[in-house]
């Protein structure tokens, strides 16, 4: 539908061209009626041509101008036709836009919730995305720990899979709430302890340097340092190599 709209927007402009090119030759056809009826108004006047002559003159002057204004309202009615055509192909592409997804973020889909040519009613689900700019692990510390946690504290990240390497990683959030401690989380501690959920956070760059090999889900562990002045375990300062994804 948009391209057909296109083309006879094309079309209109072309026949606007042809319109205008018409009234061209018809301005030329009056403007030689016009000096013909001059030539022949003199010649009467001098008695030189019969009124007859005159007459004919005279009509075809009047004729050159009625088809030199129908020339002319055929390039304002090729105008009108423009500009409609034009509003059509808008309209198309502002149907094609509002019908258009676009992700609002670098991410990768997950689930697809909806088929091509399925019907979707406004405001219904259609993909299921994952943000790869804010790739994160939580954890839940003690009271205690968590109130002396700052925002913006250094953490590592030790995934299942890769047991030998750290991911340096930043507490970006920490919840206002206490709860007690999920049954899916193992603790050493009582289950029955309350905790506060913590966020960490791997840096935005260190993700895209591996954006291809991220995955959700993945089990770890994350140690925070409480301490700024004390010093990371050798075992916790090993990154993961770049060879490792190639």
């Amino acid at each position: 539908a948009h391209d057909r709209a296109k083309a006879e927007a094309a079309l209109a402009r072309q026949t606007k061209a042809e319109a205008e090119a018409l009234v061209v030759q018809r301005q030329s056809e009056h403007r030689r009626a016009e000096h013909e009826l001059a030539r022949a108004t003199a010649l009467l006047a001098g008695h030189n041509i019969s009124e007859t002559v005159f007459e004919e003159r005279d009509t075809a002057h009047q004729v050159a101008e009625a088809v030199l204004g129908a020339a002319q309202a055929r390039v304002a009615t090729a105008d009108a036709g423009i500009a409609a055509a034009e509003a059509e192909v808008r309209r198309i592409a502002a149907q094609i836009e509002d019908s258009t997804l676009t992700a609002p973020m670098p991410g990768r889909v997950l689930y697809r919730l909806a088929e091509p040519g399925e019907v979707v009613g406004a405001g219904g689900p259609i993909l299921t995305m994952l943000s790869l700019e804010n790739i994160y692990m939580e954890v839940f510390l003690p009271a205690r720990e968590a109130g002396l946690l700052p925002i913006g504290a250094e953490a590592r990240i030790v995934l299942d899979a890769l047991p030998d390497y750290a991911i340096p990683a930043t507490v970006t959030f920490v919840s206002p709430e206490a709860q007690f401690t999920p049954k899916q989380v193992e603790t050493l501690s009582e289950r029955e302890q309350l905790v506060f959920r913590v966020r960490v956070r791997i840096p935005q760059d260190l993700v895209a340097a591996r954006i291809e090999h991220v995955k959700t889900g993945l089990r770890g562990i994350a140690v925070i340092r409480l301490d700024p002045a004390s010093e990371w375990p050798e075992a916790l300062e090993r990154r993961i190599p770049p060879e490792l994804f190639e």
